[in-house]
């Protein structure tokens, strides 16, 4: 069995953050995309990892979650919440 690649891991790490995070904070994918001035289903594929994300729009996130980036990056963050 193939071992998954570290960007992939990366790009879920990163999607599960920015889902967790958003839920924390009670906002909608709606209401993150307009902040982020992104679309809806742009958020969405990121946050199902289907998305590669630039690192301008990794920025535009984290600023639209008020978060450092480090935070939706960080492999550990939101570790012991079991919903995806």
């Amino acid at each position: 069995m193939k071992k998954p690649s570290k960007s992939l891991a990366l790009r879920k790490i990163f999607a599960r953050n920015v889902r967790r995070t958003r839920r924390l904070q009670d906002i909608s994918q709606e209401e993150l995309a307009l902040r982020a001035g992104l679309s809806r289903s742009y958020v969405s594929e990121v946050e199902r990892a289907e998305r590669n994300v630039s690192i301008d729009n990794i920025e535009r996130l984290a600023d639209a979650l008020k978060t450092p980036v480090r935070s939706l990056v960080d492999p550990d963050l939101h570790k012991s919440l079991t919903s995806p």
